[in-house]
């Protein structure tokens, strides 16, 4: 099984607005960076879409290590989404999960790879946070790139 590590991070340009997402991916020395954008989105999408964007790129299981500087992805993943899961896509409160779409789809491709979720501090010097951040940035739409 391959071992990859897949680096993520979204941005916006107003929240809401437009926002773009960026992913680089990490294997046996071999790299790939993705990106793209919505013309009108929040950054807790674009977060999302990066690393469901980056875990559907691979075409086989792997172990993959997702690096985040998310704390909604990390925890979401990790801690809240069992309860969502267990109450119908509710919160502790009764309403509705925001971003349900997003976080099903991230749910089902986590289930094919084995993933752990490795939260980084975004804006600190992190070499491969910094290249997913001007991913991210470069791919909001009218930024021009």
């Amino acid at each position: 099984m391959d071992v990859v590590d897949l680096y993520t991070d979204g941005a916006c340009s107003g929240n809401p607005g437009p926002g773009g997402w960026g992913a680089l991916l990490s294997c046996r020395g071999t790299e790939r960076e993705l990106s793209g954008g919505e013309p009108a989105t929040t950054n807790n999408r674009m977060e999302l879409m990066a690393v469901i964007s980056g875990l559907s790129t691979l075409k086989k299981p792997c172990r993959v290590t997702v690096h985040t500087d998310s704390q909604y992805v990390r925890n979401g993943m990790t801690t809240w989404i069992k309860g969502w899961k267990k109450n119908g896509f509710r919160t502790a409160s009764g309403a509705p999960v925001k971003n349900e779409d997003l976080w099903r789809e991230l749910d089902r491709l986590s289930q094919i790879h084995e993933v752990v979720w490795k939260w980084v501090r975004g804006h600190d010097g992190h070499v491969e946070n910094e290249r997913v951040d001007a991913l991210a940035r470069g791919a909001i739409p009218g930024r021009g790139r």
